[in-house]
C-alpha cells in the first residue's frame, strides 16, 4: 500500500488485500512463537531474575521501549500504519522526515489500543500458541525478541481499523454523520459489519494454519499451530478489537468537519 497515494489508502479493496498480507505474517509470527515455553517471567514486572537499572515493568516493556526508540529515530512512526507502544519515549527521525499527505483525522494517534493488546497477547495468545507452560530462562531473549515482532504486527493489523473507518465514512458520510450525531455506538457497530467477510476471514486463516502449521514432509508430525486456535484468536480477539477501533475513530470523526 503506497501511503503517498491517498486515493488508494481508502479503496477497501486494497485495504482488504493488505490484511490480507498481514494474516500470513502474523500465523508464521504465532509459529515461531510456538516453539518456545511460556516463560512468564518476560512479562513479569522487576522480575528478580532481571536486574534492570531505574526501570519499574518487566523486561518484555523494557526491551520494546528500547527497540521503538531506534525505530523511531528510523521514522517508522512517521508512517501512517505503525502505532507505537511507548509513544512517550519515542524520538524525532535521523533520516528526513517524508511528508505523508493526510488520510485519517487529526486525532489519529489519540486512538492507541496497544496496551490493550499487549494485555491481549499475554493473558490469551501467549498461552494458546506456547509450546508449554514453564520457564526457559536461557531463552528470555529469543521469546521477547518474537514477542515484540507478533505485538507490533498485531498492533498494525489492528489499528488498520481505523483506515477501514475512514474509508467506509467516505463511502457513505450522510449515514454515518447521522450516526455519529444521535451516538448510536450500535448503528455504527452494525454498518461497520460485514459477517460474509469475517466468514471468508476466518475460513481462510483455518485454511492457511491447515496448511502452514503442519510439516509438508510429515503431515503427521506435531503441529505447529491448530486451526481452531488462529481462527480463535481472530474471531474472538482480533476482529472484535478492529472494530472497536473503528468505533471510537468514527465516533470523533465530525471533530474534522468542524
Amino acid at each position: 500500500m503506497n501511503f503517498l497515494e491517498p486515493s488508494t489508502v481508502l479503496d477497501l479493496q486494497n485495504i482488504r488485500d493488505e490484511l490480507v498480507k498481514m494474516e500470513d505474517t502474523i500465523i508464521f509470527d504465532f509459529i515461531e512463537r510456538s516453539h518456545f515455553a511460556r516463560c512468564s517471567g518476560v512479562y513479569q514486572a522487576n522480575n528478580a531474575e532481571v536486574d534492570i537499572p531505574n526501570f519499574d515493568g518487566s523486561f518484555l516493556d523494557w526491551s520494546l521501549m528500547q527497540i521503538e526508540i531506534v525505530h523511531s529515530q528510523l521514522r517508522r512512526f512517521e508512517s501512517p500504519d505503525q502505532t507505537p507502544f511507548f509513544p512517550n519515549h519515542i524520538l524525532k527521525p535521523i533520516l528526513p522526515s517524508i511528508n505523508y499527505p493526510k488520510v485519517l483525522a487529526s486525532y489519529d494517534a489519540e486512538i492507541n489500543y496497544n496496551t490493550k493488546i499487549k494485555n491481549l497477547y499475554i493473558d490469551h495468545i501467549v498461552p494458546m500458541i506456547a509450546k508449554r507452560s514453564g520457564e526457559q530462562k536461557e531463552q528470555m531473549g529469543s521469546v521477547t525478541m518474537i514477542d515484540i515482532e507478533t505485538l507490533q504486527n498485531l498492533s498494525r493489523r489492528i489499528h488498520f481499523g481505523k483506515f477501514v473507518a475512514e474509508a467506509k465514512y467516505q463511502s457513505n458520510k450522510e449515514l454515518y454523520k447521522k450516526l455519529i450525531l444521535e451516538k448510536d455506538v450500535n448503528g455504527i457497530m452494525e454498518n461497520i459489519t460485514n459477517s460474509q467477510v469475517e466468514e471468508k476471514i476466518l475460513e481462510r486463516l483455518r485454511v492457511k494454519a491447515q496448511v502452514y502449521g503442519v510439516d509438508p514432509t510429515n503431515k503427521e508430525g506435531e503441529r505447529k499451530i491448530t486451526p481452531e486456535y488462529l481462527v480463535r484468536i481472530y474471531r474472538d480477539f482480533v476482529i472484535p478489537m478492529t472494530k472497536e477501533v473503528e468505533v471510537e475513530y468514527l465516533l470523533r470523526r465530525l471533530e474534522d468537519e468542524k
